[in-house]
């Protein structure tokens, strides 16, 4: 029944990013398991061979440290964790080599920081390197490197799933494959004898969190719930996203020839321009402005700017440029945006009309305190 979609959408995507977990790839005790690794492997080339714009992110570097150092449990000592990091990912960025050097397929390797993505220069130096290693005929290989960014909890993606995410955002039609150890998005707890697979999904509702039932391992850190919120940031962008079991053999190959595997969520049918993917979803809000009931509107539904008059309170520390987040009164973010005055003068000036602006701060540089061209919607 939704074959025909998925074949349309494997030909229509402009680059298919496929994420493994580290439960696909790794034997129960952390080690690497070849033969699952040479499988995926050998499809993944099968799709770059008819599509050249194939991206593989993926996890393993800690699971692999720890089989490597035949560690029972994820270590938690941030030292410790960059240690294991360092040692797993040489064996994991190897062992890809070698199953693809099978195949003739060069392959390259690129690790990246959530502060990557925060910094408008460093976003497109990433978004333009990989084009050219696509351009080149090259595999990229993107994993996080953990053996610098955990010593920052705060600067890592929390998941390979985000990182993924973020990966696709770069492209404005992206295909999105997430490669998980269940089937995919269920109406319950997959363990009930009544749970139902949901083949598709062709709008968001906050009812699909209410479904996720999380499935952590000592291996891994990531979870059904951040798979979900990775959907949701590339279906309200333009691209779209297939939730399958990579610990099935045929999967991703099945997904390659368009079955009806997993479960599939459809764009919304946003076009959202590069600069507001990043606003939107790539770069870490500094701070948040709450606004009341008037603003919201105006916001989200009539595509207006924010005015001072507003804002009902700030709170976080950011200067003049900073991206902020804004949020209603019960703190759910609506939008972030670029802001024309920093965390002080917006609390000076909250509430306020704009033709008091320059006698509160003594100019008026900007009539909007983040101007809707700075601004994207998030919900």
């Amino acid at each position: 029944m939704y074959s025909i979609i998925r074949d349309e959408l494997i030909k229509t995507s402009d680059v298919i990013v496929v994420k493994v977990g580290t439960n696909v790839i790794t034997c129960s005790n952390g080690h690497l398991n070849d033969l699952r690794i040479e499988r995926l492997t050998a499809d993944i080339v099968s799709m770059f061979r008819k599509n050249n714009r194939v991206i593989l992110v993926t996890s393993g570097a800690v699971g692999a440290g720890m089989g490597s150092l035949n560690l029972a449990k994820r270590p938690v000592e941030i030292a410790e964790l960059q240690a294991v990091a360092a040692i797993g990912q040489g064996k994991l960025i190897e062992t890809y080599e070698r199953f693809m050097s099978q195949h003739n397929v060069t392959t390259a390797q690129v690790l990246l920081t959530a502060d990557d993505f925060d910094d408008r220069k460093r976003y497109l130096n990433v978004r333009n390197t990989i084009l050219a290693l696509l351009n080149f005929g090259a595999l990229p290989i993107i994993n996080e490197n953990d053996t610098v960014s955990v010593s920052r909890l705060h600067a890592t993606f929390g998941d390979n799933d985000r990182l993924a995410s973020l990966v696709a955002n770069l492209f404005e039609m992206p295909l999105l494959i997430l490669l998980t150890d269940v089937d995919g998005l269920y109406d319950r707890d997959p363990v009930d004898p009544q749970a139902r697979l949901i083949p598709i999904v062709e709008q968001w509702t906050p009812d699909l969190m209410k479904m996720v039932a999380e499935k952590r391992s000592k291996l891994s850190k990531g979870g059904m719930s951040s798979k979900l919120k990775a959907a949701k940031i590339i279906t309200e962008s333009g691209g779209n996203v297939i939730i399958a079991n990579g610990d099935q053999p045929e999967t991703l190959r099945m997904i390659f020839d368009s079955c009806e595997v997993g479960t599939l969520f459809i764009t919304q049918d946003n076009h959202v321009s590069a600069r507001k993917r990043w606003l939107g979803f790539a770069v870490r809000s500094e701070g948040r402005i709450v606004i009341d009931d008037g603003a919201v509107k105006a916001v989200q539904k009539n595509g207006k700017s924010l005015l001072p008059i507003g804002i009902v309170a700030v709170d976080g520390m950011f200067d003049r440029g900073g991206l902020v987040s804004l949020v209603d009164r019960s703190g759910n973010e609506i939008a972030r945006g670029l802001t024309n005055y920093n965390k002080q003068d917006i609390a000076k000036i909250q509430g306020k009309k704009t033709s008091e602006i320059r006698q509160i701060l003594g100019q008026s540089l900007y009539t909007e305190a983040v101007h809707r061209d700075n601004m994207q919607l998030v919900d």
